[in-house]
């Protein structure tokens, strides 16, 4: 595990690293807020649609040929992608840049293929927890670097973390194992990197299908969230990249403290099923607060009041991934992660018009939470889904009998 953790690690620092200057670089090439949110709309979705069809292509690959190359293979795409941000002197050249990086980077769903593969069932929850929380302190550490830096240079960002995913090439190639025995591993076969047959083949995999549209609900509010969380802060209180910086430690410092540090003793307590719910519950009150809030302070509080929200990905993935055989993992996780990309695509749809439509509300007018209002639909949704297909299933009633034996 401290192996694939430290990658995971150090591949989040360097995404966080430009989560809160990219806005600001697109507002370079913009003239307006309303064209700024549109045009970072449209960059959002060239990353998102590339990796739709780009997770599971990789997703199934790392089947074949091991987690190892594929994440080098991710590494790379970042580096590029990374790179040619920087260096870009127009919007086209930053579509492309994303273009690229969306379809060579399919670096989460592998690492959870790869803790799949090196963990049993019945302790994977706290496994993704664990991965989930490195995730969580790169979130700390990338987005706190990432705005002291860009309040600098707003190229300094880009390049720092071209050197870091550089950095995790180097690693990846020369010191993390390859976790998928050459037993284990299968034939690769174009259509299971078809995402949309590979997405029928799984809807029919053993119940789970009704879970997907618990996690394309659940995902697109968070990817709302993350498309308009940056021009929401600088519309409604004026935040700057420092000020978002710190806004999104608060959100991978909870997400660190869950999943690192609580999901393990939750379990003992919760069934993975029971932490779902709990968490799409909390989620969606989170929502409309936020799109409420009226003071800079009440953002932090309310990250902090959503605490079970930071269990469901990791609780989703242990359910999905605890229903199918070992040689299927990267291929299933692949396929969640393109479920998670389709959304990404479709968020920057739905959220920038939102926000475009609201951009010019004077400072602190609750109208401007409009697209937070939408993804506390979304998670109400995604809570009755969850709710009735356990109930469906008898999983409900089952889990709260029979909880997870104690981990670690």
């Amino acid at each position: 595990m401290r192996f694939i953790l430290f990658t995971a690690l150090i591949d989040m620092i360097s995404i966080g690293l430009i989560i809160p200057v990219l806005p600001v670089w697109v507002g370079h090439f913009t003239h307006s807020q309303a064209e700024q949110a549109l045009y970072f709309g449209m960059i959002t979705f060239s990353f998102s649609i590339a990796n739709f069809f780009g997770s599971p292509l990789l997703g199934a690959l790392s089947d074949s040929v091991g987690r190892r190359p594929v994440l080098l293979i991710g590494f790379c795409g970042l580096a590029i992608n990374f790179f040619m941000t920087a260096l870009s002197t127009t919007i086209t050249v930053l579509i492309l840049a994303r273009l690229i990086g969306g379809v060579m980077q399919s670096n989460l769903s592998v690492a959870n293929a790869y803790v799949a593969d090196i963990t049993p069932a019945d302790q994977r929850a706290r496994q993704f927890g664990l991965l989930g929380a490195m995730f969580g302190v790169g979130f700390i550490l990338g987005p706190v670097v990432g705005g002291l830096l860009g309040a600098f240079s707003i190229h300094l960002p880009f390049y720092v973390a071209g050197s870091l995913a550089l950095l995790n090439l180097a690693y990846g190639y020369f010191v993390l194992p390859e976790s998928l025995p050459v037993e284990r591993r299968s034939v690769f076969h174009w259509k299971n990197a078809n995402p949309l047959t590979s997405l029928r083949a799984l809807k029919n995999n053993n119940g789970v299908g009704p879970l997907l549209v618990v996690v394309a609900a659940s995902g697109l509010a968070q990817f709302m969230l993350y498309t308009t969380w940056v021009l929401y802060t600088s519309f409604k209180f004026g935040w700057g990249p420092l000020e978002n910086g710190w806004s999104l430690a608060a959100v991978g410092f909870v997400s660190a403290l869950i999943q690192g540090v609580l999901l393990g003793r939750l379990l003992q307590r919760f069934s993975p099923i029971r932490l779902t719910l709990f968490g799409l519950l909390s989620s969606t009150i989170a929502y409309v607060l936020w799109g409420l809030a009226t003071e800079s302070w009440m953002m932090f509080a309310i990250i902090f009041f959503n605490l079970f929200g930071s269990c469901v990905s990791a609780t989703l993935q242990s359910i999905i991934s605890s229903s199918v055989d070992a040689k299927s993992q990267g291929k299933t996780l692949g396929l969640v992660s393109g479920i998670n990309s389709l959304m990404a695509v479709m968020a920057p749809l739905i959220g920038a018009p939102l926000l475009g439509l609201v951009s010019d509300l004077p400072k602190g007018d609750w109208r401007l939470g409009t697209p937070f209002y939408f993804c506390a639909a979304l998670q109400a949704l995604a809570l009755v889904l969850a709710i009735l297909h356990f109930r469906g299933s008898h999983q409900l009633t089952h889990s709260s009998q029979v909880k997870d034996p104690p981990h670690g």
